[in-house]
């Protein structure tokens, strides 16, 4: 009887606090709005509260709204909030209302959490001359105070617009955060607008992504003709309910669905836009790739599971394009010579981890991989950020190196994320989330021994790209003189997201180290269980957990034979013909740029280049034949009233006709 009534008690609790929900995606917005309005007129400082506190404001209610959220769970498991009606008719009512579940707080704990201190880390960063506060290069440098306040103010709308996405309790909602993280990805790669090349890095990413959200788009019309409804809840009980599993609507519903998140997260064949984007200021970067934009992908697959459970085929498809876009990625990862290209490259190859967890069924596994990649890759581009501050925007890798004695902190914390991303064992992160996914391949009964392979060569792969990065910016002879570690406000960061990448992961334990399922458990009320193959026992995963950790040590232990400095085979390789050619295809990105300039863009170019003057002519005909009308009208205007009287009879006549007929 007291626990029913400390229960009841919870709840009341919990919904007074839940009722603050509201607040986490208006601060940023309200940042946004007054930056934009009266940033100009603020001083750096100001802007910097502002730019800051709003998103770290959100964090704080993102917190307590979640602590009241948890006293309740899971006899609460969902909370929903209607603030108004958007769109009321006699057939559509769509709310501006947010639904929180246990997926909904994990992504905004992570967009909130991951945000704020990036946005810490942004103080510093942004408030020098240039980019990284010392003799940016030409187009950078000069930026004045209007661009300090632009730039905070375009990422507290992204993160308002992010956070709009993962709350949203319908899809049209869904798609005005979706859109808008688009329109601020837009903004914020081209940040530095002077420079050409990096306003058509944005228009590239626009662009691109523009075709994965129509087909979101197209898939929601469909739905909605369907179902007449576009609540998310509610649409995946209809669909289950009208539509049988491999349902012809099911499957081209999915696809379109399919389509969008290869868009957003940069998967196969819509990942050309991701490695460009780097032309965005570090802390762009770290947002847009670690915590928000790339995974809003895995959000909208894990969040319309059923639908993907209707579409079997589809969902092998998912496994199929995260299998082969983690190993692509990596091979490109190898041969980059820019830090943060590096860096790109290995976030579309752990996002295909991801998509390949979702395509086997692994669900929570995908949001696992998802909460990990966070942490240590935004502990990634924020040490690497602290390496072009230091190197004067230096990002061509080989023009770095020992630096681990110069920029002590910076290196500890990359390594960190370094080790944690290659999946070094039992003391890191990725390992955790890795070995799972590894795993849930391996027993899925929609997963094949192929699948399983390719993605234990990705583990191998991931430790000589991760390790090669970290042996070519820190070990060696000094090639370019560093000015010292960053101040306070770029440490911080640094030092709370590599405590996390190191611990994070022990959030869920496998049965063979420990057995605690607490991430598992958490997610188990929203996204359902992976099934096994029979016979798939704790014997069976440690043999997996073996190989896994095998292949994650080979790559790093490869990495140290190969790129260590007095190693010289690898440049006596890349100076073979085979070699450089190699090194040039996977560098351009397996030439996917090359073959849709060759198949679209200039046959586009080309069409309208010819076409304009037939075009322009077909417009210059209505023109003159407009013209010519008027001239032939004006002529029955003579004064004459018996002339007027006749037209008007004439044209009475001619109207009887017709309706007699």
């Amino acid at each position: 009887m007291n626990s029913q009534v400390a229960s009841q008690v919870n709840l009341v609790t919990g919904s007074q606090m839940l009722r603050l929900l509201w607040l986490i995606p208006a601060l940023p917005l309200a940042g946004f709005l007054l930056l934009a309005l009266f940033g100009g007129r603020l001083s750096r400082r100001q802007v910097a509260r502002v730019g800051c506190g709003s998103v770290g404001a959100a964090a704080l209610i993102t917190a307590l709204v979640g602590a009241d959220f948890l006293r309740a769970f899971p006899d609460r498991p969902s909370y929903h909030q209607m603030l108004w009606k958007w769109i009321d008719t006699s057939e559509m009512t769509v709310g501006v209302s947010w639904y929180l579940d246990a997926l909904s707080l994990l992504m905004v704990a992570v967009v909130t959490g991951i945000g704020f201190l990036i946005h810490l880390y942004s103080v510093e960063y942004m408030s020098g001359t240039g980019e990284a506060g010392v003799s940016a290069p030409a187009g950078r440098a000069g930026e004045d105070h209007q661009g300090y306040a632009r730039f905070f103010a375009y990422m507290n709308l992204f993160v308002a617009a992010m956070l709009t996405l993962v709350l949203a309790d319908n899809l049209l909602l869904l798609y005005l955060g979706w859109e808008g993280v688009g329109l601020c990805s837009y903004l914020l790669i081209g940040f530095w607008y002077r420079e050409p090349e990096y306003g058509a890095a944005a228009q590239k990413a626009f662009i691109v992504t523009r075709i994965g959200d129509t087909a979101f788009a197209v898939g929601l019309f469909i739905l909605f003709t369907q179902l007449k409804s576009l609540s998310i809840q509610q649409v995946q009980t209809l669909a289950a309910e009208a539509w049988p599993i491999g349902s012809n609507v099911a499957v081209i519903v999915a696809v379109l669905f399919l389509v969008g998140a290869l868009g957003k997260s940069a998967q196969l064949p819509l990942q050309v836009w991701l490695p460009d984007a780097m032309a965005g200021p570090t802390p762009v970067s770290a947002l847009i790739h670690a915590a928000t934009m790339v995974t809003a992908g895995v959000y909208l697959i894990a969040r319309m599971h059923q639908l993907f459970e209707l579409a079997p085929s589809v969902q092998e498809v998912v496994a199929m394009i995260g299998l082969l876009t983690l190993l692509l990625a990596a091979c490109s990862a190898l041969v980059q010579r820019d830090i943060k290209r590096v860096l790109a490259y290995s976030t579309m190859s752990q996002i295909g981890y991801m998509f390949l967890a979702l395509g086997v069924g692994a669900w929570s596994a995908a949001l696992f991989h998802f909460l990990t990649h966070a942490c240590f890759k935004a502990l990634l581009f924020l040490a690497a950020g602290s390496v072009i501050h230091s190197l004067g925007h230096e990002q061509d890798i080989f023009r770095m190196g020992g630096l681990r004695r110069r920029l002590p902190l910076t290196f500890w914390t990359f390594l960190i994320g370094a080790a944690a991303m290659s999946g070094v064992p039992f003391i890191t992160s990725g390992f955790y989330s890795k070995d799972w996914i590894l795993w849930s391949a391996w027993s899925s009964p929609l997963s094949h021994r192929w699948i399983w392979f390719g993605a234990l060569l990705g583990t191998l792969l991931t430790g000589l790209y991760s390790f090669r990065l970290l042996f070519r910016v820190f070990f060696g002879e000094v090639r370019t003189q560093p000015i010292g570690e960053p101040g306070v406000a770029m440490r911080v960061p640094l030092l709370v997201l590599a405590f996390l990448a190191v611990t994070v992961g022990f959030l869920e334990l496998p049965r063979t180290l420990g057995d605690l399922p607490l991430f598992s458990r958490y997610l188990s009320h929203v996204l359902p269980a992976i099934e096994t193959i029979p016979g798939m026992d704790k014997s069976v995963e440690a043999l997996v957990q073996i190989a896994v950790t095998f292949s994650a040590l080979l790559g790093m232990g490869l990495a140290a034979v190969l790129f260590l400095p007095r190693a010289t085979f690898v440049d006596r390789l890349a100076g073979t013909s085979l070699g450089r050619a190699l090194v040039i295809f996977w560098r351009g990105g397996w030439g996917f740029d090359r073959m849709y300039d060759g198949l679209i863009v200039r046959p586009w170019l080309h069409l309208t280049r010819e076409s304009g003057e037939l075009i322009d002519r077909g417009y210059e005909s209505l023109a003159v034949a407009a013209e010519s009308f008027h001239v032939w009208l004006s002529r029955t205007q003579t004064g004459h009233v018996r002339w007027y009287a006749a037209t008007v009879a004439v044209g009475a006549l001619v109207l009887l006709g017709l309706f007699a007929m």
